[in-house]
């Protein structure tokens, strides 16, 4: 697996944390929507790329009012922390490329 490779694999764990995040927004500001189905994001892995990619589909749970606060929260916590460490992934595979330009040049 190749240095572009690693970064790719970040940038689609960076859009599904994205995506995550969006959906639980998307939840919290229509939690007292009457007839509101909330949404659930699922994350899955692409077996070539090594990459990750989602889907957002309504809740199975045919309830009123079927938006927890609470896990919203947590997913939208989770969601910017997930962000947070394919960033930082993303960011030490551009410090390496610059390092390898760098030897290359000398």
């Amino acid at each position: 697996m190749g240095l572009s490779a690693v970064m790719n694999i970040a940038v689609s764990g960076m859009q599904a944390q994205a995506r995550r995040l969006a959906t639980a927004a998307n939840n919290i500001a229509n939690a007292s929507t009457p007839g509101y189905n909330r949404l659930d994001t699922q994350v899955s892995s692409l077996p070539n790329s090594g990459g990750v990619t989602t889907t957002v589909t309504p809740s199975t749970f045919p309830e009123s009012s079927n938006v927890d606060m609470a896990s919203e929260m947590l997913d939208a916590f989770t969601s910017a922390q997930g962000f947070a460490a394919n960033a930082a992934a993303f960011e030490t595979g551009a410090d390496m490329w610059a390092v390898l330009m760098s030897i290359k040049r000398d």
